[in-house]
């Protein structure tokens, strides 16, 4: 188990006694480095911050300078609320690389510390939830199908515990293996999947390749983790997919909203109706953020943009209703591509997109509703590998 300790609900630290504050200028305060000290006026007594209240930019990198808490018995005793897990994977994209260095790039993309204020729901989440960063899936590159297991183990392990898995991508592939163990968690009951995306990530592969972040959602489809009718997704533009795959679609049920929807009928009408959608047969809810959503003069930093998608404030409204709104069963942010980022601008926009959805949770806590799941077998073994897709009949190659 690894952890750096804090006290409190959850991001409510003391500040440090006067014991642990005093910090003499040299190791024991005496010899040659005491009078180097006393003679620059570094043997004042200063006092020491716990890690929580550092800089971002001081120390580990953890979301939100969070406590780095790794062991599911560790998150079964804190009865952790949300887990942050990093999935530092892109393996299966069929552009632009990159988005490996996404977890970390969303983890750093914050400047503010300590018990934070939402502004936008009058919330502080940190005093009403226990939020760590559960770390990263076991991932190494160039082993595609152990990458993927590694995260379905990772995700599952943590979401049997109770708390609710926020991911951080790497590619949309990572959907795949995450929400599937979301949802066998989470059986008997059944999880929808709300997925924000400029692609309907539901090509039959890529190439050859089932597992592409172009195919995520119809594995998730085919291997029976999820149900069609259970999908709702938001944002879809450009110029994919073919008339055969929005055919399939229709088909298994999907229900999706384009972004000519939007202009039209305005983000709010449209985030209704996918609330309503959503809530239409499934027990709870697997968000599903891609950044590319959000329009690339905002968003550079993704591996397949494409124009004329929402803007940063509409996507963060969104999150917010929508888990306002549904039991939310976890939740990934993906395709954060850092070598084509400016200024963070991307990667910004993704921590707060999980921030937005810790806040939410924080004011349903708030108001006496559950966060927790309370798994049947908590304790229940993790499943050795993830799920073996269906193979599909015919190939059509997709953008993540």
């Amino acid at each position: 188990m690894t952890e750096r300790p804090r006290a409190g609900r959850a991001g409510n630290p003391p500040r440090s006694s006067a014991a642990e504050s005093a910090h003499p200028g040299s190791p024991g305060g005496h010899g040659p480095a005491s009078e180097l000290a006393a003679r620059n006026g570094w043997d004042l007594e200063w006092e020491v911050f716990p890690d929580f209240g550092l800089p971002t930019y001081v120390g580990p990198s953890t979301f939100s300078n969070l406590p780095w808490v790794t062991e599911p018995e560790e998150l079964r005793r804190h009865h952790v609320d949300v887990a942050i897990v990093g999935a530092p994977f892109d393996d299966m994209v069929t552009h632009r690389s990159g988005a490996r260095f996404g977890p970390r790039a969303i983890r750093e993309a914050q400047y503010s510390v300590g018990s934070l204020n939402s502004l936008q729901l009058d919330v502080q989440p940190y005093d009403l939830l226990t939020v760590v960063d559960a770390g990263d899936a076991n991932i190494v590159p160039a082993i595609p199908d152990r990458g993927h297991a590694m995260i379905f183990r990772k995700v599952h392990e943590v979401a049997a515990t109770g708390a609710i898995p926020i991911v951080l991508g790497g590619d949309h592939s990572i959907t795949w293996p995450s929400a599937s163990a979301v949802a066998e968690v989470r059986r008997p009951g059944s999880v929808g999947i709300v997925h924000f995306d400029a692609h309907a990530d539901t090509a039959p592969d890529s190439w050859g390749q089932l597992a592409g972040h172009g195919s995520p959602m119809r594995r998730l489809i085919e291997s029976g983790a999820v149900r069609g009718r259970n999908f709702v997704q938001i944002g879809l533009r450009g110029y994919w997919p073919p008339p055969a795959i929005l055919g399939w679609m229709h088909e298994q049920g999907l229900r999706w909203h384009l972004m000519t929807e939007i202009e039209e009928r305005g983000a709010e009408a449209v985030i209704d109706q996918a609330i309503d959608e959503a809530l239409d047969g499934a027990d709870s809810i697997y968000l599903s953020v891609d950044i590319d959503v959000v329009d690339p003069g905002m968003a550079p930093g993704t591996g397949t943009p494409e124009p004329g998608g929402l803007l940063p404030r509409e996507l963060l409204r969104a999150v917010r209703r929508i888990v306002l709104a549904v039991d939310l069963a976890g939740m990934d942010v993906v395709e954060v591509s850092p070598p084509y980022d400016w200024a963070e601008s991307t990667a910004s926009i993704a921590n707060r997109a999980v921030l937005e959805a810790i806040s939410a949770l924080a004011v349903k806590r708030r108001e006496g509703a559950s966060v927790r799941f309370q798994p049947a077998a908590a304790t229940a073994a993790t499943p050795a590998t993830a799920a073996t897709a269906a193979t599909p009949a015919t190939a059509t190659t997709a953008a993540g």
